[in-house]
């Protein structure tokens, strides 16, 4: 465990370092829990963004997107359920002061018991080598089988607690398992109260006469208020899928985990309207398409693994989490539910308007049922970032710090780099970096010894880095050196785009998807 919080250090100030994220308004001391994107970070979301919303929108004909406003009006969140139920339960620790959710201490306890069964495996694996069978050891080992066991009949009565709102139970759960505030090892709890993460704000030209709004907790209801709109100026028939990116906000008392959970975050969801009584195909459907779309980036099945929800949420009658293996353990990355009608239904309940799409084959109209794919942009990022950074020991004993992001991702393609900064040798580079940069996002550095300036690369991610000497002004040649493996190729000056987008095409990826 030490050894994955020395690596979730090194990727926080590497993410500073290199310009990925900043602490928001850090000359004021910042912001608690809120960050900004810094030039390299900003490229690699968007990069991330881009990737989410050509698989969703360009490779299905029925799934198209929208952009929805912030403020909505404030009965929606009525309609949602989001007034009265989106609330998180909360403990204080008498003696450090410091506040917790419930069920996050429980399920870290919880995390640590896996933690043990990893490593029982793990010295198995070592113990049996090629003969050994994880499926049938997992069953069978007495010690395995008891700490499984005892992590399912927590997290089961943990959901059946929260489920009837018995606070009183959680807390109890909380003693009995002996758990102790982290920073003061105090076991002194107070009772668990329930939190509402809602911002509320105000419009208007004057304090008497202000609407109440919210900042949306969500992007998915500006979806389920469009779904006529959407519907009639598209033409779509159901099934079809209704997509969007964009900020959600919510007022986390116990942010923490860097990026991880923030009060200001952004959202990539896509709500899949179909006719009632196929949300089982469709969620099969969608549970293997999104699974498939993480697997495309190539960064490791063992990385990944699904956890279906034994509480689900109030609109929901089957959930699950694609959970990523970040460096403090396997956490959620994206959700997959099955709505039902709730939101629809509500919303025509609470507007008074109809909310229904009539169905040409069976003559018919009805309030379609949705299965969503929702995942936090934020935390693909530092998925996506954790995953990537690595330290390599190289032949000379040097260290080099490298960020393997795939390359699809990657915020510079391709780095130019004149050997040196006279001779003519910046005036070809500068006319290579001329001719890429329309298909291929490029920088041009002239700055230090060219192998401080192949470090400088690799700890950014830049996949190649192509390097202009004495022997191209003869032949126009160049040498292209490749992130991962550093291996080095001499190539003519006009094979070098179509060398570099075979490598980080989008399209050579989404074919696959």
């Amino acid at each position: 465990m030490a050894k994955e919080n020395e690596h979730f250090k090194k990727i926080i100030s590497h993410a500073k370092e290199y310009g990925f994220v900043f602490p928001s308004s850090e000359i004021y001391d910042g912001l608690s829990a809120v960050y900004d994107y810094g030039q390299n970070g900003v490229a690699l979301k968007n990069n991330i963004r881009n990737f989410w919303w050509k698989s969703m929108t360009q490779l299905h004909e029925n799934i198209v997107g929208i952009d929805a406003a912030i403020f909505m009006h404030p009965t929606t969140w009525k309609a949602s359920g989001h007034v009265d139920a989106f609330n998180d339960p909360l403990i204080d620790n008498k003696i450090s002061k410091k506040r917790y959710r419930a069920d996050v201490l429980v399920e870290e306890y919880v995390a640590k018991i896996e933690i043990k069964i990893e490593k029982e495996i793990a010295k198995a694996a070592k113990r049996f080598g090629d003969s050994f069978n994880k499926m049938e050891f997992v069953k069978t080992n007495p010690r395995v089988v008891s700490y499984t066991k005892k992590s399912q009949n927590i997290l089961k009565r943990l959901n059946k607690s929260l489920e009837k709102e018995d606070l009183k139970d959680v807390k109890e759960l909380i003693e009995e398992l002996e758990i102790s505030c982290p920073e003061s090892g105090s076991k002194e709890w107070t009772d668990v109260k329930q939190f509402n993460l809602m911002f509320d704000t105000k419009l208007g030209a004057s304090k008497d006469s202000a609407m109440d709004l919210y900042l949306r907790p969500e992007t998915a209801q500006g979806i389920f208020v469009n779904f006529l709109n959407v519907q009639k100026t598209s033409r779509l028939k159901v099934p079809f899928g209704i997509a969007q990116t964009g900020k959600a906000f919510r007022n986390e008392i116990v942010a923490r985990q860097f990026i991880f959970r923030m009060r200001e975050f952004e959202q990539m969801e896509m709500q899949f309207f179909i006719p009632p009584g196929t949300q089982k195909k469709w969620y099969e459907f969608w549970k293997n398409k999104r699974l498939q779309w993480h697997l495309s980036l190539g960064m490791g099945e063992e990385k990944y693994r699904l956890h279906d929800h034994e509480k689900l949420a109030h609109y929901a009658d089957a959930a699950l989490d694609i959970e990523f293996r970040y460096p403090f353990g396997f956490k959620e990355l994206e959700g997959i539910h099955s709505r039902t009608n709730f939101d629809l239904k509500n919303h025509e309940q609470f507007s008074g308007k109809k909310l229904q799409y009539f169905d040409p084959e069976i003559n018919e109209s009805y309030v379609p049922y949705v299965i969503e794919t929702s995942i936090g942009l934020d935390r693909m990022f530092l998925a996506v970032l954790s995953n990537s950074l690595t330290e390599e020991k190289l032949n000379d004993g040097s260290i080099r710090t490298v960020l393997k992001l795939p390359s699809i991702l990657s915020p510079i393609k391709a780095a130019i780099l004149p050997l040196v900064k006279k001779d003519g040798l910046p005036e070809i580079a500068k006319k290579i970096v001329n001719e890429l940069k329309f298909d291929i996002t490029t920088v041009y550095d002239e700055k230090d010894a060219v192998g401080r300036r192949y470090r400088r690369q690799d700890a950014i991610g830049t996949p190649f880095c192509v390097t202009i000497d004495h022997q191209t002004l003869d032949d126009k040649t160049v040498t292209v050196r490749k992130r991962d493996s550093m291996q080095q190729e001499r190539i003519n000056i006009e094979h070098i785009k179509n060398l570099i987008k075979e490598e980080v095409s989008l399209g050579s990826v989404l074919q696959k998807l």
